[in-house]
């Protein structure tokens, strides 16, 4: 094995040991509040309730750390076995040089390494959240549900791939530009028809029942300037117990889908609060701002494919016949987490941004911060979500600011007006 490869295997145990110490920072910090809530949260859980979020809050991070290491034992495997050059060989052989046998090779490969998950997948539903209250999918569902996943997943990764690779032979060292203007261009579409092709497929979506409820937020969104045609209620129910709300979509096709399972939880001014704060994401922007960051981590992506797949040392480093571009595509799919790891604070401080911005559109738009405050109190005690969580690892993974995060904010907004 030359230097090359030794330095990505390298990185990925760099990357795993990051992930564990934060965890076990993470881990630490449960403990030393474990005997009591904080005090600033008082009232949120009873003492029941927040040792059971202590102990799941734990449980699910020693899974995390079983799922790091188990990631980066595949990785390795992958490194130290010389399987990506022999697998890139067998494809290639189907029909040398085709596009669509790289993109065969691309999508299987990546589709491999997802199954290879699905054992801590079934361990997390049927097991961890069994545990602690929240499951109500069934061994029938969950197969059901992955092996749609896994045709969604052939289904569209395969024709995409196969077109980035007859765009780059027809384009010429130019390709990754095409390919991004297709790719993004994809994209967009998949944002429109999630929703309406794809979210069916798992979840039952219906408008929420006439009623006092229904009038009062459909009377927000006019006001709001949202003019929502319906707001959509989700059976999340079916498979879990735990309860969300979000927006998706753009212009015309935007659409608000509340979780069953939330207006159960929940109060008439609760709700409106929520809602307000997904109306906040569309009025601030957040959508079309997270899409214009996709794009260019996708420019930059397929821009470093084209790099390195015209580089020598690349192809004699790992195996791989000089400017082959799928086993470059592929390498690059299967090891670039390392080196985006790195990039997870940015995400998350820019995530925890916006939702800092869409909770201060629901109080003003509420009028008080009381209902967003409360809403945000029933939801952590109902999810048993970590109360105490270190701050670096917070700031790292928490695409949510924290519940006394939030508060403070609320309440120092409601203060200013």
């Amino acid at each position: 094995m030359g230097w090359i490869p030794i330095c990505v295997g390298l990185a990925v145990l760099v990357r795993l040991a990051a992930q564990l110490a934060l965890e076990a920072l993470n881990q630490i910090e449960i403990r030393r509040n474990e005997a009591h809530c904080p005090e600033a949260l008082a009232g949120v859980m009873d003492e029941a309730d927040y040792a059971k979020s202590v102990r799941y809050a734990l449980a699910k991070g020693r899974l995390g750390s079983v799922a790091s290491a188990w990631d980066a034992a595949a990785l390795l495997a992958i490194l130290a076995s010389g399987a990506l050059p022999w697998w890139s060989a067998r494809f290639d052989a189907l029909a040398p040089g085709a596009a669509w046998s790289g993109a065969l090779a691309v999508v299987l490969a990546t589709g491999l390494l997802w199954m290879l998950g699905l054992p801590l997948s079934w361990w997390a539903q049927f097991r961890l959240e069994d545990q602690f209250g929240f499951n109500r999918s069934t061994p029938g569902l969950w197969a059901a549900d992955h092996v749609k996943l896994a045709f969604l997943g052939l289904g569209i990764g395969f024709p995409a791939a196969w077109a980035v690779l007859t765009l780059a032979g027809w384009a010429g060292p130019s390709w990754w530009v095409w390919g991004f203007a297709f790719l993004f261009g994809l994209q967009l579409l998949m944002v429109v028809a999630f929703p309406k092709l794809i979210l069916p497929l798992f979840n039952k979506l219906s408008p929420l029942p006439d009623g006092d409820l229904r009038t009062k937020l459909l009377s927000l969104a006019e006001r709001t300037g949202f003019r929502a045609r319906t707001i959509e209620l989700m059976d999340g129910s079916k498979r879990s117990g735990h309860s969300n709300a979000y927006f998706t979509g753009f212009g015309r096709f935007r659409r608000i889908v509340l979780f069953d399972t939330l207006l159960a939880q929940l109060s008439a001014e609760q709700l409106e609060a929520v809602l307000a704060h997904e109306i906040g994401h569309y009025k601030c922007g957040h959508v079309p701002k997270a899409l214009a960051l996709s794009a260019l981590l996708q420019l930059g992506g397929l821009a470093l494919v084209a790099w390195l797949a015209r580089t020598a040392w690349i192809g004699a480093a790992f195996g791989l016949p000089e400017g082959a571009l799928a086993p470059v595509l592929l390498l690059v799919l299967l090891f670039g987490g390392v080196v985006t790891f790195w990039l997870v604070p940015v995400g998350s401080w820019l995530s925890r941004r916006h939702e800092f911005q869409a909770d201060a559109f629901a109080r003003r738009v509420v009028g008080s911060s009381d209902p967003m405050i409360g809403a945000l109190r029933t939801l952590s005690r109902r999810n048993l979500s970590n109360l105490t969580p270190h701050p670096l690892y917070s700031a790292v993974f928490y695409s949510h600011p924290t519940l006394i995060e939030r508060e403070r904010a609320l309440r120092a907004e409601a203060c200013s007006v």
